[in-house]
């Protein structure tokens, strides 16, 4: 994955690029939402939708289980959101219809490729890849723009806040910073579920679960 998630491929081989985040792209846009994104949704309702979701994932579900664009940060950005590869300038378009059919067999996408609409070159995800320069990061800019007036509203209103935190590892750990960054800042819980690296620092609640059974367990109480 970490070999395969390189912008560079977009220039040296297109075609497995495009094979490897296309294949990405049509399984999440197939992908149904499991139960715990309608029960933190839920959970949401119950505090006036006073929520923020920050996401690592590029994957778009949040979205579709219901929760408000405006309320969403992917700090790595959306695989359903195209860019130039160059790039020749900084448009992100979303592309949540385009068509992307791959040879399955050989492992290579069947052209046309996705296009920058400027230039006529080849396309990437707005997805930030690893050594990765040429990402443009204005959207996901302007998200996390929201979610800190969000935070400093809280913080303004003395409003308790908790973080539930589903399935962060340490491999990649921007969200395990995240949370804890928060916490620190702004006062509040950490709650973490997580089914092998569920520690916490002192004070904070670890729930070694996977993140749909964590959710049940927090709202069964709460929403019956």
């Amino acid at each position: 994955f970490v070999e395969m998630a390189n912008p560079s491929w977009f220039k040296n081989n297109p075609k497995l690029a495009w094979a490897f985040y296309g294949h990405r792209f049509n399984l999440y846009r197939k992908t149904v939402p499991h139960a715990g994104f309608s029960l933190l949704l839920k959970l949401a309702a119950l505090k006036d939708n006073n929520y923020f979701i920050f996401t690592s994932n590029v994957d778009g579900q949040f979205q579709k289980a219901g929760f408000s664009e405006q309320r969403i940060e992917e700090c790595h950005g959306s695989i359903f959101h195209f860019q130039c590869a160059d790039p020749c300038n900084e448009q992100i378009w979303d592309v949540f219809f385009e068509k992307i059919n791959i040879d399955e067999n050989a492992f290579e996408a069947i052209e046309p490729l996705p296009s920058c609409p400027k230039c006529g070159g080849i396309a990437r995800p707005n997805v930030l890849m690893f050594g990765d320069w040429l990402w443009i990061g204005e959207r996901s800019q302007q998200q996390a723009e929201r979610f800190m007036d969000w935070l400093k509203r809280i913080k303004q209103k003395r409003q308790k806040l908790v973080v539930i935190e589903l399935g962060a590892g340490t491999a990649v750990p921007t969200v395990r910073h995240t949370s804890e960054a928060i916490i620190r800042e702004y006062g509040g819980h950490l709650i973490r579920i997580n089914p092998r690296e569920y520690q916490v620092p002192a004070g904070n609640i670890s729930m070694p679960f996977g993140s749909l059974e964590g959710i049940k367990k927090i709202t069964s109480k709460i929403l019956t």
